[in-house]
């Protein structure tokens, strides 16, 4: 179907009915089959009277948040047309997102400037997790759209640090037609902001007693979209090493923080009844942090578990800068290279510092500076101090590009996580090293709410449509397009082992 541009202007012209309630409204966001479905049947124009002011695709983990995700499900499908509605419990993002965007391309060589149209005002909505929403991010940054979608996240998980971060909240949301309208209605109007991507390579010398390899909760292969192991054939491999990559929206965390969610991870496997909903797995949280001794004085004092005995802090603070090694302070027993100002629940661990600079001085977190900020903590009683008003974490750094470095240490082994996904990492017996490379990759649109806590470099103030470009420096340039790419619409799959029901 082709629709001419004489028409075209009248149609995106029209007037539409701005209630929340009614078909009227519904027209805002519905797509006709056709543009969505290759060889679907052609539908009239009578049938579509107007452009779409905010056409959508929506992604849900229908296991999700206990019989949310698939309440959200039923009720999206009700309102909106159920090709445009999608369980990714079903299907892929990546195999969803590629044959759409075939089809659009193809109705735009046939000159079907409708679909033009829908193709330049979509926007997605992901509902699930932090680890979900970490997903649908990773495949739109993989796929290089030339308009990327910007993406709405609806807080489904336990943490909901990345919706919190861009004022979606964080409790889990209504399933009736009229929540789901009114969360519609916020979409429409939310603006556009850039966000960075981080990649993380880890690489470890073959070991010669035991393996060194991730071990995932109940020493299950961990979710592939968060981290995977590349192949011997890969471009990164290096012969005689184990190679690891993955990649990051919010935050990547060693130590405390991660032990206590990985018990957290390890726990709901072993009795799925007991995590129902958001306030149950929570309370089972703050347990396990108190069961782990975190809190106790014994464990504050003791150094085995202190990050400085077992690993070594390079950084390059700006992009063309050198490596330097910077100095852990001797008591943290928790990192957090963080990219977003929520973490935990909706805490800042950097806070926020003047926004002016002086001699070295910190400044303001910014979600789309290319910079990562490294905050460090002690024990469980350190980070209540996020509780306070002006509360923060030990700040460390801000810094383009991290790298640690670990080596044998009186413990053989520490814990790490990815947006909520964590793993046991052994550490070296002998006098190999384990590293961990973080570093700034590229950045995708995500949308914010006017009470978005999250500043762009651009326009601290305010949630901004006009974020940084994204990078594409020097010294990235001679890196393979393997290495480019955040791990999502080749590399970044769930396998079909894995139970998406485990995924936050």
């Amino acid at each position: 179907m082709v629709i001419g541009s004489h028409l075209l202007g009248s149609i995106v012209g029209g007037k539409m009915a701005h209630s929340n309630s009614g078909e009227d409204f519904l027209k805002n966001f519905k797509i006709p089959k056709y543009v969505l479905v290759p060889k679907s049947e052609s539908e009239s124009v009578p049938n579509v009277p107007v452009v779409p002011e905010c056409p959508v695709l929506v992604f849900i983990n229908s296991r999700s948040g206990g019989q949310l995700g698939g309440d959200l499900l039923v009720t999206y499908r009700s309102l909106l047309n159920e090709t445009q509605v999608f369980d990714l419990g079903e299907e892929t993002p990546d195999k969803v997102l590629s044959r759409i965007y075939a089809n659009l391309e193809k109705l735009k060589q046939n000159g079907d400037e409708f679909a033009t149209k829908i193709q330049e005002k979509l926007r997605i909505i992901v509902a699930g997790g932090d680890g979900t929403a970490g997903w649908l991010l990773g495949v739109v940054s993989d796929l290089k759209l030339s308009h990327s979608p910007p993406i709405a996240t609806v807080p489904l998980g336990t943490g909901n640090n990345l919706p919190f971060a861009f004022g979606w909240g964080k409790k889990n949301p209504g399933t009736d037609p009229q929540s789901v309208k009114s969360f519609m209605n916020e979409v429409k109007k939310a603006k556009e902001m850039k966000i960075d991507s981080w990649h993380l390579l880890m690489r470890m010398k073959t070991p010669k007693d035991g393996p060194l390899d991730p071990i995932a909760p109940l020493e299950l292969p961990h979710s592939l979209h968060a981290f995977g192991r590349v192949s011997d054939t890969n471009e990164m491999s290096v012969e005689g090493c184990h190679t690891f990559r993955g990649g990051f929206w919010n935050y990547f965390s060693m130590g405390m923080d991660a032990q206590v969610s990985y018990a957290f991870h390890t726990e709901r496997k072993l009795h799925p009844e007991k995590f129902k909903n958001q306030f149950s797995n929570q309370s089972t949280y703050a347990k396990i942090t108190r069961s782990q001794g975190w809190f106790s004085s014994s464990l504050s004092q003791s150094s085995s578990r202190n990050i400085n005995q077992f690993a070594k802090l390079m950084i390059m603070k700006n992009h063309g800068g050198h490596w330097e090694e910077l100095q852990i302070p001797p008591s943290i027993k928790s990192i957090v290279c963080l990219n977003l100002p929520s973490f935990s629940g909706g805490f800042n661990p950097w806070g926020m510092p003047s926004r002016r600079r002086h001699n070295g001085e910190f400044t303001p977190p910014y979600v789309d500076d290319g910079r990562i900020e490294v905050v460090g903590f002690r024990d469980a009683w350190h980070g209540l101090v996020l509780l306070a008003p002006k509360g923060h974490g030990t700040r460390l750094t801000q810094a383009h590009r991290i790298r640690f470095l670990f080596h044998k240490g009186a413990i053989d082994h520490t814990y790490m996580r990815i947006d909520g996904e964590p793993w046991k990492q052994p550490l070296p017996v002998d006098d190999e090293t384990v590293m961990v490379e973080i570093s700034h990759l590229r950045q995708v649109n995500i949308l914010a709410t006017h009470g978005c806590r999250s500043k762009s470099i651009n326009n601290p103030v305010s949630p901004s449509s006009h974020g940084a470009d994204e990078e594409d420096s020097d010294e990235e340039a001679h890196e393979s397009a393997e290495y480019r790419k955040f791990g999502a619409a080749d590399t970044f799959k769930l396998p079909e082992e894995i139970d998406i029901s485990q995924l936050s």
